[in-house]
């Protein structure tokens, strides 16, 4: 190991490098995973460009919910963009490596980016809430200068608060192992190598969970059960359909980003019976709904599908 250790001033070994095994159990075959994975990153690339460039370009689109959605597609490319490469770099090169400063930078950067996703699933109910409950507010409440400050508050808030992450990982001293069972630098999968005490770690990293993701969680289905309660007091069938229709996808990716979360909290904690499990459902909660995002956008939302149809040039088909 002369090559990922050097000798630190109180004469213990400090690795300089830690080694991403991928997927533990199956590193023999694993490279085949790498065509529907770069298939799928690929997807996500072009799919969540076309919906800004679209939002971009469409002044009917130049709204609240689709200007949300606009950040949203820039969050799920970058959630991507962290993650995919260096796992396609494992199954292609097998370019293991990775030095504790970029490990570190990863786990940054996939808290601030999962994190932020949960925040702008929050402020899209939140918009959905007020266009539904009190439409009359909605035109004064929910304006150009909200999305600005709701956007705004939400990297402020998930880029202070998940600092602590990396700082408290890299005040760990990694003496011994410096294989991570794992495609990516996972907080808890890379701090479980540390020869000193990690319960602070852990302790921030479930408070973190709990203090953010449990929050938004919780007001996001408040609002959703609050859009229920109008929804059914419309005496119209039709009223109730339309209302409906506008918060249908949102509440579909938001129950899958929410229920894949659980899942894979749940199964960590069966890690040591199968390993594979946790790593790979942890993987998958991580660039499938990047990619999955814009494909229900626009299957479900009209406005935003006959967008993509004037930007790819079937206006003219369409409207025959």
């Amino acid at each position: 190991m002369d090559t990922s250790t050097s000798v630190t001033n109180s004469s213990k070994l400090q690795i300089s490098q830690f080694i991403l095994m991928g997927l533990p159990g199956i590193h023999e075959w694993q490279h085949w995973l790498s065509l529907p994975l770069a298939l799928l990153y690929l997807l996500t690339l072009n799919a969540n460009i076309l919906i800004m460039i679209t939002i971009q370009h469409e002044p009917r689109l130049h709204k609240p919910m689709y200007q949300f959605l606009g950040v949203l597609a820039v969050v799920d490319i970058g959630l991507a963009t962290t993650i995919t490469p260096k796992i396609l770099a494992i199954l292609w090169f097998d370019a293991k490596a990775i030095s504790l400063p970029e490990c570190f930078a990863q786990i940054y950067a996939i808290h601030c980016f999962f994190f932020m996703e949960s925040g702008i699933f929050l402020c899209m109910a939140v918009d959905r809430y007020v266009a539904i409950c009190h439409p009359l507010q909605y035109p004064s409440t929910v304006t150009k200068a909200f999305v600005f400050q709701a956007t705004g508050f939400m990297m402020l808030r998930n880029g202070l608060l998940t600092i602590p992450v990396p700082i408290l990982a890299a005040q760990r001293n990694y003496c011994s192992k410096n294989e991570i069972d794992h495609c990516l630098c996972s907080n808890l999968g890379t701090i479980s190598l540390a020869c000193d005490d990690i319960t602070v770690n852990k302790f921030y990293q479930l408070m973190l969970a709990w203090i953010l993701m449990g929050s938004d969680m919780v007001l996001v289905f408040c609002s959703y059960a609050l859009i229920l309660h109008s929804v059914l007091k419309l005496s119209s069938a039709e009223a109730m359909s339309k209302a409906l229709s506008t918060c249908t996808s949102h509440l579909i990716l938001i129950l899958f980003f929410y229920t894949g979360l659980i899942v894979v909290s749940v199964t960590h904690l069966a890690k040591k019976k199968n390993p594979l499990i946790p790593v790979l459902l942890n993987v998958l909660h991580n660039v499938i709904p990047p990619a999955l995002n814009p494909m229900v956008y626009a299957l479900r939302i009209h406005e935003l599908r006959l967008g993509f149809q004037r930007m790819l040039g079937l206006g003219e088909k369409v409207s025959m």
